[in-house]
């Protein structure tokens, strides 16, 4: 069956043109510009956006769950449940994230995704998973438990990245740390990015990192060092790196929070559409309405927090605990708050993380070839409908 989308604005990479698409066995084989709509079979399904703005499904590499549920639950439903929730919001391909935690935890969580991913009603793309941890620096762990925090141990991770039978995607590590450059090289090699994150690394140390491997940073700002004095002498650190190393791709959480309006702008400014990913890094509460109140992390170890302003806040609001977007706000903030072109804003949520992660010859733009994944917005940068391998998808 035929479906043809058209009378609606296409968002490409480098712009937004009014046009019109024709999809096949969920792939993009046509896309027509200008106000008519293109050729079709005669008993081609027409769906007319009335004007609407047609994007890449959104492509999240960073999420530790949303409506309620935290991906390390560790339950199929719960993977299953908050994946479910952020494609209502126009994500079709994510990470599942995991947080530092034992290695019999971090097993049942690879576990439970690979039963999940098995789901293929109504569920985004799930590619593979987001080791956050647990060989971060402690003087960097932010909201993570320090009671999981460690220096890379080469059986351990081995042993897991064997376990996931490819199932990891990306590991964020912090480079400084013993043992951390050889777990790069062994990560590169079996396909699994390295990330830097929760680190407190110098810029010596970041480039050397960036040799073995670690090519993105996670979250920037939020967890890392930056310049600092040394015997009166000022270094710099994390942050500084990944704008001093071109080719280093960063991801930042854009929930108008975590970062300043003019923050988000600068690091659009200074490192591209191109090297740079949005991310909503959110918490099981993401997606929720009215809610005051939620729980960080899962079991024993998890911390009662405060939903306000928009965000998570420790009880004594002392600090954030977590991000409750979705990535749809993430566009937003940036196309209306921070500034930048609705094109560029929606290429860091789609083209920019799937290149990262060598997605890009199937999603991330809109491209004859490619999978019909969208999400339609309105004006007001809303999603209204979200369509998925060709098929539309309930998201009431």
């Amino acid at each position: 069956m035929e479906t043809v989308i058209y009378n609606a604005f296409l968002i490409f990479p480098d712009r937004v043109e009014k046009g019109s698409i024709n999809i096949r066995d969920g792939v993009i084989f046509r896309v027509a510009l200008g106000g008519r709509t293109a050729a079709h079979s005669g008993d081609a399904v027409l769906e007319d956006l009335r004007g609407r703005y047609l994007a890449p499904g959104f492509v999240e590499l960073h999420t530790h769950g949303g409506g309620g549920f935290d991906f390390m639950d560790n339950t199929p439903e719960a993977i299953i449940q908050a994946a479910r929730t952020h494609l209502r919001h126009g994500t079709t391909t994510l990470l599942p994230t995991a947080l530092a935690a034992d290695a019999d935890t971090l097993k049942a969580f690879i576990a439970a995704f690979r039963q999940a991913k098995a789901q293929s009603s109504g569920v985004p793309r799930l590619p593979g998973v987001h080791m956050e941890g647990p060989y971060l620096n402690m003087a960097q762990k932010g909201a993570i438990s320090p009671k999981y925090i460690r220096n890379p141990d080469a059986r351990e991770y081995e042993a897991l990245v064997e376990f996931a039978q490819g199932d990891i995607a990306r590991w964020t590590a912090a480079p400084e740390l013993p043992g951390a450059l050889e777990m790069g090289d062994y990560l590169a090699r079996r396909g699994v990015l390295p990330s830097i994150g929760h680190t407190d690394a110098e810029f010596a140390e970041v480039r050397e990192a960036f040799a073995h491997g670690y090519t993105h940073c996670t979250h920037l700002y939020s967890a890392m060092s930056t310049i600092r004095r040394k015997q009166g002498f000022r270094t710099a650190g994390a942050l500084e790196s990944a704008f001093l190393l071109e080719d280093m791709t960063v991801e930042i959480i854009a929930d108008g929070c975590h970062l300043p309006a003019e923050l988000l702008y600068y690091v659009y400014r200074v490192k591209g559409a191109d090297k740079t990913c949005l991310t909503c890094d959110s918490m099981r509460c993401a997606g929720l309405s009215g809610v005051t109140e939620g729980v960080l992390g899962t079991g024993e170890d998890a911390v009662r927090v405060l939903i306000e302003d928009g965000v998570a806040k420790l009880p004594d609001r002392s600090a954030f605990a977590g991000s409750i977007a979705t990535d749809d706000r993430l566009v937003r903030v940036m196309a209306r708050s921070a500034g930048t072109p609705l094109h560029d804003a929606v290429r860091m949520m789609t083209l920019t993380p799937a290149r990262v992660m060598g997605w890009d010859a199937e999603i991330g733009s809109i491209k004859p070839g490619k999978k019909a994944d969208f999400a339609v917005l309105d004006t007001e940068l809303t999603v209204r409908r979200v369509m998925l391998g060709g098929e539309w998808i309930e998201t009431d």
